[in-house]
């Protein structure tokens, strides 16, 4: 089976690849960046036909990003420090001691294929371990010319193994590996149960960035000028395929009618079509399954009594000849959804974005944690009181204000409640790839 011999060339390796120095590990993460770098456009144009995202997102966004995953772990893993504390009156020193797990199992999801397949392997990695990793079966192209620069960056065989199979065979075959002491997921919540249930007996550690129902909440004092388009962008970049779009939005009641109308002016011009366009603001959903589940969505809305204001259903699809038989949908806004639809309370993942009005900050609080995710959230005021007041109440791991998608790597990355478990990030990510021993001398 391909699993078993990727763990065992993995197991194989670990021992001189985590004997490398933090330098060593380093020299070859940047040597490998360099060399994605080099070959960004051919990354970008692989990704775009694999997923159907729009090229100027792939040039932009996500292979940029794998770059930058790969330079950032390799100058992370120079700096991190253990800790010692003396106790003089017993004659003690302790300190700290930090060591590589051993075989990482990395499974990665198809909607950014690249940029999270790397957001795993580079820390796991830098901090010595060897990895299996598994990408979608769905969006795979860019893994495989990954692959093909490992050597060339001087990674030595069996360091990183890249196993292609769908999740039911190929990661539930890793997931319940014995020689695989830790699993680090990206997907949807429902996986991430099973994966829970099959590694539990092996005592497995576990990170699980799962799902969210993202929302953007937008008091009576908020710039609409810098609102507006970001909030279309946070509810439409990729299709709506990220984890991180806004799906729902809250607004004060005295700017509702305002907001809306310009929110559907500026949706409206964003085009669908040609994904190789670089006019192109929307390119393909992932599959033809997933754009029909996204269309149903906006039929049950309507069923309920909701209005769509533009987008599914509302405006005419014009598509060149070449692509007329793809996946694609407008960007969508639904108005007057009510809290407990499912459109308000699932994740959709594609261009479709509820709007809703509010009264108070006690009101919208309540309303924005009534969902069972927690991942991420955007709150829009001039009032620095009310943003940290309204951002401490939020139940989400990531609460940006008066901006949206600003990262920086040092800080923890990640959801509560049904949004995962576990964090990423500098300090978070090498916690999690290291095992910890503290050591007591006695003098």
């Amino acid at each position: 089976m391909l699993v078993e011999a990727a763990v065992k060339a993995a197991k194989e390796a670990f021992p001189i690849w985590s004997s490398k120095s933090p330098l060593e590990r380093s020299q070859i993460l940047n040597k490998l960046a360099d060399l994605i770098e080099h070959d960004l456009e051919a990354f970008a144009q692989a990704e775009s036909k694999d997923q159907g995202k729009t090229i100027t997102f792939a040039r932009t966004v996500d292979i940029p990003r794998a770059v930058h995953n790969f330079r950032f772990f390799a100058s992370s893993i120079l700096h991190h420090v253990t800790e010692c504390t003396e106790m003089p009156t017993m004659g003690c020193v302790h300190y700290t001691s930090r060591a590589p797990v051993g075989v990482a199992g990395l499974i990665s999801p198809w909607n950014l294929p690249l940029y999270l397949l790397t957001w795993k392997i580079a820390p796991a990695i830098a901090c010595g371990n060897t990895v299996v990793a598994k990408p979608s079966e769905m969006t795979s192209v860019t893994a495989w010319m990954m692959c093909k620069l490992m050597e060339k960056a001087g990674v030595p065989p069996g360091v990183v193994n890249v196993v292609f199979g769908a999740g039911a065979k190929a990661g539930e075959a890793l997931v319940c590996h014995p020689d695989v002491p830790l699993i680090s997921f990206t997907g949807s919540t429902l996986t991430a149960q099973r994966i829970t249930e099959k590694s539990a007996p092996h005592c497995k550690r576990l990170s699980l960035e799962l799902g969210g129902k993202n929302p953007a909440i937008i008091f009576d004092d908020a710039d609409l000028g810098q609102c507006i388009p970001t909030t279309v962008r946070s509810s439409f970049a990729n299709q709506g395929e990220i984890c991180l779009c806004t799906s729902r939005i809250f607004v004060q009641r005295g700017i509702y009618s305002e907001f809306l109308k310009r929110f559907v002016e500026e949706t409206k011009k964003w085009k669908t079509g040609n994904p190789s366009d670089p006019t192109i603001n929307v390119g393909a959903l992932i599959s033809k399954e997933h754009l029909e589940k996204v269309r149903n969505y906006v039929k049950k809305a309507q069923a309920e009594g909701a209005r769509v204001l533009c987008g599914e259903g509302v405006d005419p699809l014009a598509l060149p000849p070449g692509n007329q038989k793809g996946y694609f949908m407008l960007p969508t806004v639904i108005a007057e959804v009510k809290d407990e639809s499912c459109c308000m309370q699932e994740e959709i993942f594609g261009p479709v974005t509820c709007v809703v009005p509010f009264d108070t900050e006690e009101e919208v609080i309540r309303r924005a944690n009534g969902v069972k995710y927690g991942l991420a959230a955007t709150v829009w005021s001039g009032n620095v009181g009310r943003v940290h007041r309204v951002a401490h109440r939020l139940q989400s791991g990531l609460v940006w204000t008066n901006c949206w998608l600003v990262r920086d790597l040092n800080l923890p990355f990640g959801g509560m409640k049904a949004s995962g478990i576990g964090r990423e990030g500098a300090k978070d990510s090498y916690e999690f790839f290291t095992e910890v021993k503290t050591i007591t001398i006695k003098h």
